[in-house]
């Protein structure tokens, strides 16, 4: 199924996370298409290396996540379009190594991101990168 048209209505692309509570930005994901499914990857974060120099790394990551670097990581996993939102994929918390059910969708110009643990959400706004 074909992505949107036009370049503000579609998820694909370069976006920033920011801090829902200070509002600095927290990494610069890039969603892309790949087998007609969505995925994010991390391009960069703010502070890249720990203190020893080396990398962050991905402590409580699940699975073949755990101890890779943070920059990199593939976030978002197979989602799938369904009418305006694309859903049916999964989100991981890379601070937390936690994985939900994930729903997107472009409004105003912004990335809305949604995770569910069970019936409650939590949804994020993202802000198109360059």
């Amino acid at each position: 199924m074909a992505l949107a048209a036009l370049p503000d209505e579609t998820p694909v692309g370069v976006w920033k996370t920011v801090d829902d509570k200070s509002g600095k930005v927290r990494s610069n994901v890039e969603i892309y298409e790949q087998d007609g499914k969505l995925f994010g990857k991390i391009l960069s974060i703010p502070d890249p290396d720990g203190p020893d120099g080396r990398p962050k790394i991905c402590i409580k990551c699940p699975g073949a996540d755990k101890d890779k670097p943070i920059v990199g990581l593939v976030i978002i996993r197979n989602l799938t379009a369904n009418g305006d939102r694309y859903t049916g994929g999964t989100i991981m918390d890379p601070e937390e190594g936690k994985v939900y059910r994930a729903e997107i969708w472009v409004e105003n110009g912004r990335l809305r991101v949604r995770g569910y643990l069970g019936p409650f959400y939590r949804t994020q706004t993202w802000l198109r990168g360059s």
